[in-house]
């Protein structure tokens, strides 16, 4: 009926129920739309760019209920199942020592495993904090207005813990560990996509470095600028030598940099007017890379697989728009016409081509 009840009937009790994968438990989201096949997104980027091309492109924002680089990270979990299921059910397992017969329930402990793999490292202080806002919001033990104290004081015990087990904490910090390269360049694709394709690109504050943070109480911190400050520094300073370094951020930092200098660069490509056109892979992998061009003077190329065989990348080729292009990540390789996915990547986790004039 209005916007806030859809906000308190959805936003606020749904998303905070069902956990099947959280990552897609966000406002304006739909939890039932489990990714996009790569004709339906070319499909809304050409209608956008067709009837909304100043539409507002965000990843993250002040009630985002896990910033972009959470939910980068958790939509991994998508694509190794197997090895998510054996990790959650061991955990599980060493974790029952900590429950009491008021809680927590199973659905809880799911959402608890997703959120500690998808913001870690994370505090006891911040866990508690959040933890208890999800089960008030879910609205099925507790609530805002009438608190079980019992089933609160459970999650907490749970909570601290599970944080204190320095065995337990530490397989959760091992299986991150594992999962960050994989993690850092879905992100990377997600930053380059949003900067990329028809709309308006906006970057919220505080999320140009990695930013692995909660609807609460992380959204009410106060963002580190001299650090942002001292890092794009480092950026235009050590550029393109850090290209493939992650640390703190800094390759995120860096494809923001040089994306918006191509967009200033070239007004018209990501213009109302500015021309937007698929490209296609083609090979054992197709199916792992997504590729568009504006004004055919721009090509950007992502992985939408991140665990792929890397025979599969060699033999999958792209084929770019006539012309001689340059990479703008990385060392300035200069490619044309048919093109391996291998080398496409080869110098850092996403690709951002200008053509030469």
């Amino acid at each position: 009926l209005t916007g806030p009840a859809m906000a308190k009937g959805v936003e606020d009790t749904a998303l905070y129920r069902y956990h099947r994968l959280v990552a897609l438990n966000e406002v304006g989201g739909d939890p039932h739309r489990f990714g996009v096949s790569a004709a339906e997104f070319h499909d809304w980027c050409k209608r956008t760019q067709s009837h909304w091309p100043a539409t507002l492109l965000t990843t993250s924002t002040h009630d985002t209920k896990r910033s972009e680089d959470v939910r980068a990270r958790l939509v991994l979990l998508s694509q190794a199942p197997e090895r998510w299921n054996v990790a959650v059910r061991r955990w599980s397992d060493r974790a029952q020592r900590y429950k009491v017969a008021a809680g927590p329930d199973a659905n809880f402990e799911y959402l608890f495993w997703q959120t500690l793999v998808g913001a870690w490292p994370l505090s006891p202080e911040r866990a508690r904090e959040y933890f208890l806002k999800a089960v008030r919001e879910a609205k099925l033990h507790t609530s805002w207005t009438r608190q079980n104290q019992d089933y609160e004081r459970a999650i907490v015990a749970f909570t601290e813990g599970v944080l204190a087990d320095a065995e337990l904490t530490g397989d959760v910090a091992s299986f991150v560990t594992a999962l960050t390269p994989a993690a850092q360049a879905a992100s990377l694709a997600l930053t380059l996509l949003k900067l990329t394709a028809p709309g308006v690109p906006d970057i919220y504050q505080g999320s140009e470095l990695w930013d692995h943070s909660l609807a609460d109480p992380d959204n009410r911190r106060p963002v580190d600028y001299a650090a942002r400050r001292a890092a794009l520094r480092r950026a235009v300073r050590e550029a393109p030598a850090l290209a493939g370094r992650s640390e703190g951020g800094l390759s995120k930092l860096y494809l923001i940099r040089r994306a918006l200098e191509l967009r200033r660069r070239r007004p018209n490509a990501f213009g109302p007017r500015g021309r937007y056109e698929p490209l296609a892979f083609n090979g054992p992998g197709s199916d792992m890379f997504v590729a568009f061009s504006r004004e055919d003077s721009v090509v950007v190329a992502v992985r939408t697989r991140f665990f792929a065989e890397k025979g599969d990348e060699q033999a999958t080729q792209a084929t770019l728009p006539p012309g001689r292009f340059v990479a703008r990540l990385g060392a300035e390789t200069t490619f044309e016409g048919s093109i391996s996915a291998a080398r496409l990547f080869a110098a850092f986790p996403v690709a951002l081509l200008e053509r030469e004039d």
